[in-house]
């Protein structure tokens, strides 16, 4: 019995050991919390945390004229979201209009830089979108991305980014009964985004899927007034057998052989109807430098 009382009397104690130990975290959890709690949390000047700051009153309005607007804060985090939801691809995040190379032997790229910061001023005072043609490496995508991010960080603007054979891709994969991504689901942010950019448009070649794909797209974005911006590497001319009727004329077999020997038009890409109505949608700029931008970028990096 005795032997019994002293091994709960010792075990009673490793208990109690136990207990100012756990005790002691405990104390110490508490004064965690209590620091962190008094610990001042960094609060926007501006607003004071509220989201909203006080709006200076017009000149002839009344002293009692007291009105708010978002805060700097919000907005700053507004954008920051927008640049987080654009899916600008990681090669392009460098992408700016203000390093856009525009001088010397790039001259010649100049007034699609112009066109491009005026696009940007004029925004949303002027919807309509853009179509930046030009050959491989002239800078298109450079120039889109930047106007894209320009928009975000000084209008808040929606902007949504979008490889054209990425996208086409994403969509055929979506039929696949093992992805749970729908084709709807992958459409309604390209038809709703307030301004989509579509890079490299007519970079596969066409089927009645993909010109019945691009129809959707660029219809539906017609219909709603929605902005564009596009890319492509295609010459903004007509599809094969088409003649505009300010085109010189020419013999049967002249017009035979010189289609036998032409590169691929945009209108042979998306065919005439869609390009037509690109014109409708968007104003032309022609990237006509006759260096490639990306050719001479890798030179100065690794020459």
């Amino acid at each position: 019995m005795m032997g019994s009382k002293m091994g709960e009397t010792k075990l009673d104690g490793s208990r109690m050991k136990v207990a100012q130990t756990d005790g002691t975290k405990l104390d110490a959890v508490k004064m965690d919390r209590a620091q962190a709690i008094k610990a001042p949390a960094e609060v926007c000047p501006l607003c004071e945390g509220t989201g909203w700051k006080t709006a200076k009153a017009k000149a002839s309005g009344s002293t009692n004229d007291r009105r708010v607007t978002r805060c700097d804060c919000q907005l700053r985090t507004r954008r920051e979201a927008l640049l987080a939801a654009a899916r600008i691809p990681k090669r392009h995040e460098h992408c700016e209009l203000s390093n856009f190379e525009f001088e010397g032997s790039f001259s010649r790229l100049a007034p699609a830089r112009m066109a491009a910061c005026r696009f940007v001023e004029e925004y949303p005072l002027n919807k309509t979108g853009l179509l930046l043609v030009g050959k491989a490496g002239r800078g298109k995508t450079h120039l889109s991305v930047g106007i894209a991010k320009a928009l975000i960080r000084e209008k808040g603007v929606e902007c949504l980014f979008y490889d054209y054979a990425d996208l086409l891709k994403q969509i055929q994969d979506s039929y696949n009964p093992a992805v749970q991504t729908t084709e709807l689901d992958l459409l309604r942010p390209v038809f709703k985004a307030e301004v989509l950019v579509l890079d490299d448009l007519g970079s596969v070649r066409p089927t009645e899927w993909r010109w019945d794909t691009v129809r959707l797209i660029l219809n539906a974005r017609y219909n709603d007034s929605l902005t564009t911006i596009i890319t492509t590497n295609f010459a903004d001319e007509p599809a094969a057998g088409v003649i505009e009727p300010d085109s010189p004329r020419v013999s049967e077999s002249f017009a035979t052989a010189r289609a036998a020997v032409r590169d691929d038009t945009l209108g042979d890409r998306i065919g005439e109807r869609m390009r037509s109505r690109l014109h409708e949608m968007c104003r032309i700029v022609r990237l006509d430098g006759e260096n490639d931008f990306r050719k001479t970028f890798r030179s100065a990096s690794f020459g």
